[in-house]
């Protein structure tokens, strides 16, 4: 096995400019030195924030001047500490390992909270990536495989699938957001050979698949199911334009989402799926140029007189991000001129978000790397404002793509 990473490497290298993803050549248009660059400032952007930063409180949003802090029982609390270690793994600055751990003690607790669906990003992003890194089982695995029962707490073999909120009118919402916990499950049941947990994931898949795709592969956000029967009864949006628009963020939630659980099952089924989601993104007539989305791919529907979005051009940096990092992957998985464009694809956004507009002015934004996300527009909550989820996957993006060019692996799991 050593050898063979070896002579992998060597071809690499021997390539220059390229790599072996999945037997094919992939040509890498972004420098080393331009990757490195962009982690270091990052890195150094990143410690602004982290000095402003409570040590038991957590990252939430930069706003009108001030920063905006969250306990850790909020959904975007493991983002953070996820983006400090995806940045050491990238920069080998000591430094961001201990601020990332010595956040993670604080975080800890939420691997017993039953009450939410979100413990793939508080938990696996954090914990995930330090379990990872410092390959230190004894303490990550434990509070890793406590919180993935939490998870799992909230499968009905009713609906089949994993209940989103607890709050609201719905009988049993589940939003498109919910498949990116999954990995969670599938890396928990790896490490601890329950087969339950990689169960219950590719079971919510399954019905997601079904019943949150229209017939352009677009998704809806919210899917509310008879909690009796298990039938959808309600196709909704909380987030996007109106029911039926495409919500840009949710299109990146499906594509990361499923593009991932192909390679955790290799289900074809999965494949398929995220290749044409990807099709709807990339050729959607109103994804701008510098494919840096609108944060409703339908926003041009919605009519001049309502006063509900005063300003309904806003770009979300966020999908874009997630887009990013979800076509790496996507191309490892795809052959000639497909993979090829996801790689393309995924290079443009790279370098369109580490520059201006998108790309913050060091010692400025809060010391949040990106600006411009979009939370909810609807609910004028977090409008045109840095989010911490961004900086996460804009990070991961670059490792990725670090990792490609080092002659490595692109995806490096958990449970190895």
């Amino acid at each position: 096995m050593r050898l063979k990473k070896q002579i992998f490497v060597l071809l690499c290298a021997a390539l220059g400019t390229s790599a072996m993803v999945h037997g094919q050549t992939v040509k890498l248009n972004l420098s080393k030195e331009f990757v490195q660059k962009q982690l270091d400032e990052a890195a150094k952007q990143i410690k602004v924030l982290a000095n402003e930063t409570p040590a038991e409180k957590f990252p939430k949003t930069f706003q009108n001047g001030k920063e905006v802090f969250s306990s850790s029982s909020w959904w975007c609390s493991g983002f953070y500490p996820g983006t400090l270690l995806y940045l050491y793994e990238g920069t080998k600055d000591g430094e961001l390992l201990k601020k990332a751990t010595d956040k993670l003690t604080y975080l800890e607790k939420e691997k017993n909270n039953k009450g939410t669906h979100d413990l793939g990003f508080m938990l696996f992003c954090s914990f995930g990536n330090a379990l990872r890194l410092t390959g230190d089982t004894q303490k990550y695995e434990p509070i890793l495989t406590v919180g993935a029962n939490s998870l799992a707490s909230r499968y009905s073999p009713i609906t089949k699938t994993i209940r989103s909120w607890d709050h609201g009118s719905w009988q049993y919402p589940v939003i498109i957001d919910n498949m990116m916990n999954l990995e969670f499950l599938t890396q928990v049941a790896k490490i601890t050979g329950d087969k339950k947990f990689y169960d219950i994931a590719v079971s919510h898949a399954e019905t997601t698949l079904k019943n949150h795709f229209r017939k352009d592969y677009s998704s809806y956000h919210v899917i509310d199911y008879d909690k009796k029967t298990g039938k959808a009864i309600g196709k909704k949006t909380h987030q996007g334009a109106f029911d039926e628009s495409a919500w840009s963020r949710g299109q990146g939630w499906a594509l990361y989402g499923y593009t991932m659980m192909y390679r955790e099952t290799k289900k074809k089924e999965f494949l398929k799926q995220a290749q044409a989601i990807a099709k709807y993104i990339l050729k959607n007539p109103n994804l701008p140029s510098d494919l840096i989305p609108y944060w409703d791919f339908d926003k041009d529907k919605i009519a001049s007189s309502d006063k509900m979005y005063p300003n309904k051009d806003l770009r979300d940096v966020s999908a874009a991000a997630l887009y990013a990092s979800a076509l790496l992957e996507l191309s490892q998985y795809t052959t000639g001129n497909e993979a090829a464009n996801y790689f393309d694809k995924a290079e443009t956004i790279i370098k369109n978000l580490s520059k201006a507009p998108y790309l913050a002015t060091y010692g400025q934004n809060g010391g949040y790397i990106l600006q411009h996300s979009v939370g909810a527009l609807p609910l004028n909550s977090e409008v045109d404002v840095p989010l911490t989820y961004a900086d996460y996957y804009y990070v991961e993006a670059l490792v990725r793509y670090q990792r490609l060019l080092a002659g490595e692996p692109m995806i490096k799991e958990i449970a190895q």
